[in-house]
């Protein structure tokens, strides 16, 4: 784990209401880290977030249950960096130090966040950095989180992923697929992505009341249709 980290520094989250900026933005906490804003990116052209392709409002709400402010931007993929650098800059005025990241073992991403950081004078936080993925799964897990799958690229999974529970036998089936497909347990390359509806961070949590499932260049997308946050 690398966080390198000041106890009491304010620092913004890389929020994607996954699984990884869940329990990254928890080990932070953890480790005395004020935690002031989630920062999150929508798709400009589809208005649905980055990557794991979720609805604004959704997230909106998943903050709200946590009880952090989200912060929300339009972006394209040639944008995005210079939004996210505006984001920050703006969050810095606020007292933010650092920024808090759920990258696990991929050096590229490793190497952006730290350049970006780097360039805007606040400190990179990679909590999960270097961890055994199976170790983060198991422990995420043990501390409590519910999530669900709610992207999944059809080459490896069947839609019957979408909207399965983290869980031990969760863990099993991605160590079986790993081995025949060889892909990481923890999605780090975009094989699946998650959506965390209670846990630990979590002062009520979102309940799922309807959603439907389709097949879109090559994934399989959870379409959340209906929700609501309640009491835990």
């Amino acid at each position: 784990m690398k966080s390198n980290s000041t106890p009491g520094l304010m620092v913004a989250v890389s929020w994607s209401g996954g699984k990884d900026s869940s329990f990254s933005l928890y080990r932070a906490m953890l480790g005395g880290l004020q935690a002031c804003f989630l920062l999150n990116f929508i798709n400009r052209d589809v208005r649905k977030s980055m990557s794991h392709g979720l609805d604004p409002k959704l997230l909106s709400a998943q903050a709200k249950a946590i009880g952090i402010p989200i912060i929300q931007r339009e972006v394209t993929w040639d944008t995005y960096e210079q939004e996210f650098k505006r984001a920050v800059e703006e969050l810095k005025q606020e007292g933010v130090g650092g920024v808090v990241s759920g990258d696990i073992d991929l050096q590229e991403h490793k190497d952006w966040i730290d350049r970006v950081c780097g360039e805007l004078g606040v400190m990179p936080i990679l909590p999960l950095w270097g961890a055994e993925p199976e170790e983060i799964l198991s422990s995420f897990i043990d501390a409590g989180f519910e999530a669900m799958v709610v992207t999944a690229k059809a080459e490896f999974f069947g839609q019957e992923w979408l909207g399965k529970r983290v869980s031990r036998e969760f863990i099993r089936e991605l160590n079986r697929l790993s081995e025949e497909f060889n892909i990481h347990i923890c999605g780090e390359k975009g094989e699946y992505h998650t959506f965390v509806t209670d846990g630990p961070l979590f002062k009520r949590r979102i309940k799922i009341i309807d959603s439907k499932g389709e097949l879109r260049e090559g994934y399989w997308l959870l379409d959340i249709l209906r929700y609501e946050i309640v009491g835990k």
